[in-house]
């Protein structure tokens, strides 16, 4: 059985911590998502655990539920982006030729336009809900999934076992998701990890600039932006939801490590 580092098991517990409160959420935090309940900005209580936000809601409450939010948000968006990289980079890696030019080109063209000023310009024109969201990160980040993997499948489909599945005759699904995938799969998760912190970071700054989640949904930029003014005035409100960003990122960073430093070669169904 391999022993689990110390790092790993830090970061396998916080994140634990963080995706049992977004699954439980109504039942853990004491009151609702937008339910007011004091004065505000009152500080740390009995009653108040991290205090009230800008208009007197429960500031615990609504990091429970905006951590709710901001995970699903960036774990729908993960697997969307992965799903649909992860076949086009196989499909181009194993078709080649033409496909895999017009495929890459079209990558390398989206991949010049920065991603935030990409997603700015289409959430002004669009209706801003958590579907457009997903959508929206989801194909963007496909890309970096996208260059990912390709590059990891080109080295595999030069392999003995591919060549043998061309001569049999085998279909180009067959080659994706029996020969290649099993291979590639070690790297793919990875950087899934890597991908899921910058979906965190990526959801959090559109709510920050307004375009993200809206209210009275709460999500943790959201849950910034609505308390930033309060931090002129020596209220930390506004730095709870930032702590909870960079714990559950370090805890998702410290396990990517740990699965990297097992698979420092490509492992998969060929062994």
């Amino acid at each position: 059985m391999t022993r689990i580092p110390f790092a790993a098991m830090i970061g396998l517990f916080f994140t634990s911590i963080f995706f049992f409160c977004a699954i439980f959420a109504p039942w853990i935090a004491p009151y609702g998502m937008a339910e007011i309940v004091g004065d505000v900005w009152e500080p740390s209580s009995d009653e108040f655990l991290l205090g009230t936000d800008n208009i007197g809601r429960d500031l615990l409450s609504r990091l429970i539920y905006g951590g709710r939010t901001t995970i699903f948000i960036a774990t729908a968006a993960t697997i969307l982006s992965f799903t649909t990289g992860a076949i086009l980079g196989f499909f181009a890696a194993v078709s080649g030729g033409w496909v895999d030019q017009v495929l890459s080109r079209f990558i390398d063209l989206i991949m010049s336009i920065p991603s935030l000023i990409f997603a700015l310009v289409v959430l002004s024109v669009m209706p801003t809900t958590v579907l457009t969201l997903i959508v929206l990160m989801g194909l963007l980040d496909s890309t970096r999934v996208f260059r990912l993997a390709r590059a990891v499948a080109v080295d595999i489909t030069v392999m003995d076992y591919v060549e043998a599945a061309r001569l049999r005759g085998e279909k180009i699904g067959w080659i994706i998701f029996r020969e290649t995938l099993p291979n590639a799969l070690s790297p793919l998760v990875a950087e899934m990890g890597l991908r899921f912190i910058f979906m965190v970071l990526f959801v959090s700054t559109l709510s920050f600039l307004g375009l993200g989640v809206q209210p009275p949904q709460a999500d943790w930029g959201g849950i910034v932006k609505e308390n930033k003014e309060g931090i002129n005035y020596g209220i930390q409100a506004a730095l709870y939801p930032a702590y909870a960003i960079a714990i559950l990122c370090i805890s998702i960073n410290l396990i990517a490590d740990w699965v990297l430093s097992r698979t420092t070669s490509l492992k998969g169904g060929r062994g």
